[in-house]
């Protein structure tokens, strides 16, 4: 295969791992137009988890490269992609779970390989959510393995284990802390809540009160539980995107794009019992800063271990994921000090520190009200998608590609 000559010197050949009709995937492309670089070799994820396409193949077109670069994409946004992962990751279903840590799945949280390719395609509905994420681990597992047996030189820009533990925010966590990041508090140590009764029996002891409750592996605030109980009276309120159906053949979930409040404790036992079934993560709730009456943390996108692409989410409820029509400004010097940007800035750089083979991430910051303290409280290794950042006068997929040339 012919390989595309930039002012006379050979380009690395530029693999993507994605969906080829996302936006994600259209805004890079543009990006590499726009810097003078040869379209990305666009690697589908339904061929590579159907195994109609394998990656080794593709990579020996070149193998005479000094080098091939391989971008993994997020996964999501597609539901025969969702079917094929839970499938991937089901008992029934060999696999290599090198990245995967939680052992086996109850019964109760799992269906057979077959059933999962035959789950109705339903607009928001959450399914297996810790499936998927096994699924996910042993899909990185064998593109890792592949891309090594195949002899080529290969360089991720997130390697497959860096976009497992990210994806996990229980090790996320846990790594973190080891790398010296100041975390939110856990009311009991990480993993170990299990259902809605040990829920309050850590409350009790630690005094936490109000918590973030959140699908170890969920992304897009799925399975994000504002919660928060009244000491003297012991009312509850679950603030989440959680949307809960009763029918025939069960309790179904669902990711509502909007935001609930459930008081009746039976709804939110529910709630927190199917979390923690599918893995919870569970921290202190930090009281964010806010601007106009409407609170804020900042994504902070990190290329190269340097900070760049700023965006503060702003919201009038606890969760402020921009999907949640929540208001975002790019006007960050007029709404932080010059202090507590540089606070932001060296806070995710530090966190992607803690992952070396990951060289872009996007790092959602909480600044905390009062006291200005920074906290990395979710890193997104796909988390460049930022409608309307610009730095350097640049988008962040510009940007990236522009590191790229000035790598090479």
């Amino acid at each position: 295969m012919d390989h595309f000559i930039n002012d006379g010197v050979a380009e690395a050949p530029y693999l993507l791992i994605g969906n080829p009709s996302n936006k994600r995937t259209f805004g890079l492309q543009a990006a590499r137009k726009k810097q003078g670089l040869a379209p990305a070799v666009v690697l589908s994820y339904e061929q590579l988890l159907k195994r109609t396409v394998f990656i080794q193949d593709i990579l020996r077109d070149y193998a005479e490269a000094d080098k091939v670069i391989i971008r993994l994409d997020a996964p999501g946004e597609d539901q025969a992609v969702e079917r094929q992962l839970i499938a991937w990751g089901a008992a029934d279903r060999s696999g290599d779970d090198l990245f995967w840590s939680a052992g086996s799945l109850p019964h109760n949280i799992s269906i057979s390989a077959e059933e999962a390719q035959q789950l109705p395609l339903e607009h928001g509905r959450i399914y297996y959510p810790a499936q998927w994420y096994r699924g996910y681990c042993r899909f990185l597992a064998a593109m890792h393995t592949e891309v090594k047996a195949s002899g080529v030189s290969a360089s991720w820009v997130n390697s497959p284990g860096s976009v497992a533990n990210m994806f996990d925010k229980r090790s996320c966590w846990q790594l973190l802390t080891r790398h010296g990041l100041i975390m939110p508090a856990l009311p009991a140590p990480t993993g170990s809540i299990k259902n809605y009764d040990e829920l309050q029996a850590a409350i009790a002891a630690s005094g936490m009160r109000r918590l973030f409750i959140k699908l170890a592996c969920g992304s897009g605030a799925s399975g994000v539980i504002a919660y928060q109980i009244n000491p003297r009276t012991g009312d509850e309120l679950a603030i989440t995107t959680i949307g809960i159906e009763e029918r025939a053949r069960g309790i179904c979930y669902f990711n509502e794009g909007k935001l609930r409040r459930y008081r009746e404790r039976s709804d939110i036992r529910r709630m927190v019992d199917w979390v923690c079934r599918e893995g919870a993560h569970i921290e202190r709730w930090i009281e964010k800063e806010s601007f106009e009456s409407k609170s804020f943390d900042v994504r902070q996108l990190v290329v190269d271990g340097k900070a760049c692409h700023t965006v503060l989410r702003l919201s009038s409820t606890p969760i402020t994921n921009l999907h949640l029509r929540n208001e975002r400004r790019m006007d960050v010097e007029q709404l932080l000090s010059a202090e507590v940007k540089a606070a932001v800035q060296r806070t995710a750089e530090s966190a992607l520190r803690a992952f070396p083979g990951c060289s872009s991430a996007g790092v959602d910051v909480l600044v905390q009200r009062g006291s200005g303290m920074t906290y990395p409280i979710d890193i997104n290794p796909f988390g460049d998608l930022l409608y309307g950042a610009e730095y350097e006068g640049m988008n962040t997929y510009e940007w990236q590609m522009q590191q790229l040339l000035r790598g090479e």
